[in-house]
């Protein structure tokens, strides 16, 4: 049996919810929430297809959408893919555990996607020991030339951790930031965007 994502077992009861009226009272106040979403957006051509990996209540995918590409979206947790639907209508929004990812278009094979984004440490909180198995699951998703990213606080997971289960896909890192807004990589950085594409 696969382990359960440490967003289900490590957040305190509630916490999705406070999670959802965050985003939603920052939104009220007018900040900006999409930085990752721009960044994605300058990544592809117009009308591109994206995975938004953990998608919590839609704000990546959600803009994604409206610039006019076809998103999916996939999260572990319910009530955020409820908040999704609700503030961001048009993507597809689904329940599902990254570790176990297996989208199928109707012929049954495997959906493809010109770039798939795990924004808001997303890979800081699946199961314990399955980091390389979502990144598999992930690159498995990808069509030729498409590329991940991620991105995640080094607090959250040590980057040589997370750099031991990239050797164990077939994934290589193309480039490392040190922010969503592309300022360079430094060994102090306390957050790391990494682009990774199909060795």
């Amino acid at each position: 049996m696969t382990p359960q994502p440490r967003w289900i077992t490590d957040t305190d009861p509630g916490h999705s919810n406070w999670y959802v009226q965050r985003f939603r009272e920052m939104a009220a106040n007018g900040d900006d929430l999409f930085g990752e979403a721009r960044f994605i957006d300058a990544m592809v051509p117009r009308k591109s297809r994206i995975l938004d990996a953990g998608c919590g209540p839609g704000r990546v995918g959600g803009y994604l959408h409206a610039v006019g590409h076809t998103v999916t979206g996939v999260d572990v947790d319910p009530i955020l893919i409820e908040a999704a639907e609700t503030d961001y209508p048009g993507p597809d929004w689904m329940l599902g555990d990254l570790s176990q990812l297996d989208l199928r278009e109707s012929d049954g094979t495997r959906k493809a996607f010109d770039a798939i984004v795990c924004a808001g440490n997303v890979i800081a909180f699946v199961a314990p020991e399955t980091e390389a198995l979502v990144l598999q699951r992930l690159s498995e998703h990808l069509a030729p030339g498409g590329r991940l990213t991620l991105g995640f606080h080094v607090a959250k997971i040590a980057l040589a951790d997370f750099d031991a289960a990239l050797a164990k896909t077939d994934l290589t890192l193309d480039l490392r930031l040190s922010t969503w807004d592309i300022k360079p990589w430094h060994a102090d950085a306390d957050f790391a965007v990494s682009v990774l594409r199909h060795k």
